[in-house]
């Protein structure tokens, strides 16, 4: 169990040895009873949906046999995307939903997100009450008359587009007649991201469509495992190349050239096609986010950037707290409220093609419009550390060396400089510890992710 990963981002681990059957009935199992104590209800409706992970089977089984040990009426989804699962709990006016899945993580691993009545990964607080009801194995009592039967709606790939299409311009992308190539990583999103595409007239060339978990490349959309969508981009002329994670809640783009954008700039177009929109407005971001946002905001009157913790259930509070128009994290995630409440890789493409068919230019000539830092992402695995109590001594060390500087200890610790800025924490969805530095120009960039690599011991 040593292995399992708990935190405000779900459950992770490795099948067949953190990640069991045994251990995802027991989560489902923390959650539900923590929702029936929560909403007051013995027989709540539950939502599960899973991607296409081959052990996703296994544990949506087990999850939904511990949720039906607590009297839960248990809906499955199917293969559907996490945004998908949120959207159906709205929709459905159910308790709460279950995805399995292990979001970007290797095939090995798999897992469970948890989602609260309206949509939203639980709070922080919410999350420490189902962990400790997991390790204690603190389960309400079991249903008093038998088992509620399972049923299945597989209606909700068509529920999350035309919830998509309601609340972008589909007429002003449908007029544009856009040539667009999706890498759906043979993930949970391929058939809802191709639904919607072609509902906005768009041709679609659709890359690793096959919903086997299984992919030629990695299943993070970042560097290495685009270089397929931006050779296949360029061969058909496309506007765009959209990639996906496995779970579809994270979309990297690739501009009309081929030329790798990144997921750092997906969350920027869909801010900056709202603010054209509806002007001044609150967008919230964690802090591990480009400062690309904050210059791009600061160009809206009356328009604010919030930063939070890392994780979309930190976004989510504050986006609920400051009634934000758009939120969301560096890492290719979109949130955006009118559709659900967690990142959402097809409101992201919806805003994007918006943007697009609205401005009339190129994805690259867009881009040359908006301002550019370098970032560097480093990964530090956890046992070359000293376990995760080592963490604590690295942080401190760091904080110490620039205790006359502007730190935030709100995650990790985050120190921002005139040109840049450095962000080192521990990770909610594997056993490593993150340096992110963004700075204007490469040089910049490098001295400081040297620096703080320095003060910190790494």
């Amino acid at each position: 169990m040593s292995d399992l990963l708990l935190s405000i981002s779900g459950a992770r681990g490795i099948v067949g040895e953190s990640m069991t059957p045994a251990v995802a009935r027991d989560i489902a199992k923390s959650f539900g009873s923590h929702l029936i104590e929560l909403g007051g209800k013995t027989h709540p409706t539950l939502l599960i949906g899973r991607d296409t992970r081959p052990s996703s089977p296994m544990l949506a089984k087990a999850a939904a046999d511990g949720l039906r040990d607590l009297g839960c009426e248990v809906v499955q989804l199917g293969v559907v995307a996490t945004p998908t699962v949120a959207v159906m709990v709205s929709h459905r006016n159910a308790a709460g939903g279950l995805v399995i899945t292990a979001s970007h993580n290797p095939v090995e691993y798999n897992g469970l997100k948890c989602l609260n009545a309206r949509g939203i990964a639980p709070p922080p607080g919410d999350v420490e009450k189902v962990v400790r009801r997991f390790r204690s194995r603190s389960f309400g009592p079991p249903a008093t008359t038998a088992r509620p039967a399972m049923t299945l709606d597989e209606t909700g790939n068509q529920t999350h587009v035309t919830r998509v299409l309601a609340n972008i311009d589909a007429t002003a992308i449908q007029a544009a007649r856009l040539t667009v190539v999706l890498d759906s990583a043979n993930g949970a999103g391929g058939q809802a991201a191709r639904m919607l595409l072609e509902a906005l007239g768009c041709h679609v060339i659709h890359l690793n469509a096959e919903p086997t978990g299984r992919c030629p490349h990695g299943l993070e959309p970042i560097g290495p495992n685009l270089a397929q969508l931006a050779q296949e981009t360029a061969a058909h002329a496309a506007a765009v190349g959209f990639g996906l994670d496995l779970d579809a809640d994270r979309m990297a783009l690739v501009d009309e050239t081929g030329t790798i954008v990144g997921e750092e700039y997906t969350l920027l177009l869909a801010a900056k096609r709202l603010l054209d929109l509806y002007g001044g407005a609150t967008v919230v971001v964690n802090l591990s986010t480009s400062r690309m946002i904050d210059d791009v905001v600061a160009e809206y009157p009356d328009a604010a950037v919030v930063r939070t913790a890392v994780g979309e259930a930190n976004v989510a509070a504050a986006m609920v707290e400051t009634g934000a128009l758009v939120g969301g994290e560096g890492n290719g995630g979109v949130i955006f409220p009118p559709v659900c409440w967690v990142r959402d890789s097809l409101s992201a493409m919806g805003l994007t093609l918006s943007l697009l068919a609205a401005d009339g230019a190129p994805l690259s000539a867009v881009l040359k419009g908006l301002p550019r830092y370098t970032m560097l992402k480093h990964r530090f695995e956890l046992d070359g550390l000293g376990g995760l109590d080592a963490v604590g001594h690295i942080l401190a060390r760091v904080k110490e060396h620039y205790r006359d500087r502007d730190v935030n200890t709100d995650d990790g610790v985050r120190i921002d400089f005139a040109d840049g800025w450095a962000h080192l924490r521990a990770s909610n969805t594997e056993p490593i510890v993150r340096l992110l530095v963004e700075a204007r120009t490469p040089q910049r960039a490098r001295a400081l992710s040297d620096e703080v690599a320095a003060a910190a011991g790494l």
